[in-house]
Formats: structure tokens, C-alpha cells, sequence
């Protein structure tokens, strides 16, 4: 097998609110072994609404200026970013009209942020896209979606759907639907697992321009990869067998020593 192209989701390490944040937060991907980041880039959703120092509503000219050096000066690349947001059912909520017209505007700017920064994907759950297509919420997601992606098309960016919410045969469906270029997935093993991880990774070959690394024991809830339920020889000889050569984001939901965790994980990925 190839040597991988290990990354690291920099908001396993926690929020960056500020530039001093985000810069120690490069730090410990360099600490670890990392060798590329796709860090977090709309404000987070959590309880709190923690604000992001790359928030594009936020991230001034000079300061985006500054988080560029900031990543070529550690010698780190970009795997591409996060903008993940929430509706007022949850993560995505590009299938619920309330708020909708919002959350689309704040992706196309995370994407013009994104090209901006010369690393066109952006990654995010958009929803539970429903498996029959008849279902009224598809033809949302659908006219939602397809706003998103044709303005990335139009200035080279890549809309990256993660994975899990939905079936592999669903997912490649809408994306088939949207037909375009820019309409992409990034690949998460551990929220495949209830679908076939293995499986998933053949039906998706033809749009996966991203992985995140994350395990998952399912009865726990949470694992350090390698650690876990994620069949992670069959899986990464399964993406090697589609050609795909891009990064492996190590993302870490453990909770504990996030640090060790992830140094666990990215050691783990270089055997393969």
C-alpha cells in the first residue's frame, strides 16, 4: 500500500475563536505529525455558538492573509475546510426552509473563503437527505444544494457532503442529480459503519475528493482510531483500490487526552 497523506480536523484540538487560538492549535498538528489541516471555518454549532476566527463574515483580508502564513510557515497544507451549520432540526438543515436562505449564503462565503485561500473544498453534513426521492424535503434539498454547489462550480470551489446521515445509494443518487463537478463527498468510515463501510467507499468511488480518519466503537460511542469498529485494513485497500490518493483528516471525537489520541491515530494511519 501507498504511504497515506495524513491530515488532522483541527477542531478535534477544540475551537479556534481567535487567531492565537488557531496558530496553537497548527502547533499541536505539527506536535502530533500531521502533515496537512482542514480547519473549522463558520461559527460553531454548538450550545454556546462559540465564534470562529475564520467565520468569512469575520475573517478580515489582512487576517486570512495571516492564517495563510500561518499554515505555510509550519510547512502544513490544507486539506480543505468545515463549514458545518445547523437548522432548527439539526445538523445541516438544508432540507428545513426556515433559516434556509441564511445558511446558503453563509456556505457560498465559506467557499469563496476557501478559494480564496487557494484550498477549494468545504466539507459539511448537509442534512439526512430522504431515501425516496418522492419525500417533499428531497426537492429542498435538492433546489438548497444546488444553489451551494453551482456558485462553487463557477468559482472553482468543491462542496464535499460527508457521509452517514444517509445510504451510500442515496447519497451518489443525489449527487448524480445535482451533476456537477463541484457536487462532491468527503468520506467519514465511522458514520458508514451502520451502511458498510467497504461498501460505501465502492458505490461513492466517483465523488470522494476527502476522508476524514475517525473511529468509532459503537458501544461506547467513541474510540481512538485503529480502536474501534472501523475495518481499517479492507477499508484503506478499498481506497486505494479506487485511486484515491487525497488526505485522511484524523478527526477525534474521544474526549480525553485529545492530544495522545490523535498522535495514537496518525502513527496508526503511517503503517499502512
Amino acid at each position: 500500500m501507498a504511504n497515506l497523506k495524513i491530515g488532522v480536523a483541527l477542531w478535534s484540538f477544540g475551537p479556534h475563536s481567535t487567531l492565537d487560538e488557531f496558530k496553537q492549535k497548527l502547533d499541536l498538528a505539527c506536535e502530533v505529525g500531521a502533515k496537512a489541516v482542514q480547519p473549522w471555518n463558520v461559527d460553531y454549532c454548538d450550545e454556546h455558538k462559540t465564534p470562529c476566527a475564520l467565520d468569512p463574515d469575520r475573517c478580515t483580508a489582512s487576517q486570512r492573509r495571516e492564517v495563510a502564513r500561518a499554515i505555510e510557515s509550519r510547512g502544513l497544507a490544507i486539506s480543505g475546510w468545515c463549514a458545518q451549520l445547523v437548522g432548527p432540526g439539526g445538523f445541516g438543515g438544508f432540507g428545513e426552509e426556515a433559516g434556509l436562505a441564511d445558511r446558503i449564503l453563509k456556505t457560498r462565503r465559506a467557499i469563496d473563503f476557501a478559494v480564496e485561500l487557494g484550498a477549494p473544498i468545504v466539507t459539511t453534513h448537509v442534512g439526512e437527505i430522504p431515501e425516496d426521492p418522492n419525500h417533499p424535503d428531497y426537492q429542498v434539498y435538492l433546489r438548497s444544494v444546488g444553489e451551494v454547489v453551482r456558485h462553487a462550480e463557477k468559482i472553482g470551489g468543491v462542496f464535499a457532503m460527508e457521509t452517514g446521515q444517509e445510504s451510500a445509494q442515496c447519497l451518489m443518487r443525489f449527487l448524480g442529480e445535482l451533476s456537477s463537478p463541484a457536487a462532491r463527498c468527503n468520506y467519514d468510515p465511522a458514520n458508514m459503519l451502520p451502511w458498510g463501510v467497504v461498501e460505501g467507499v465502492g458505490v461513492l468511488a466517483s465523488y470522494i475528493v476527502h476522508a476524514h480518519a475517525k473511529d468509532l466503537n459503537r458501544a461506547t460511542k467513541k474510540a481512538t482510531l485503529g480502536q474501534g469498529d472501523v475495518p481499517w485494513k479492507e477499508y484503506i485497500a478499498a481506497m486505494e483500490a479506487i485511486g484515491y490518493d487525497g488526505w485522511h483528516a484524523v478527526e477525534d471525537e474521544t474526549g480525553g487526552n485529545v492530544v495522545e489520541s490523535i498522535r495514537t491515530g496518525v502513527n496508526f494511519l503511517n503503517g499502512f
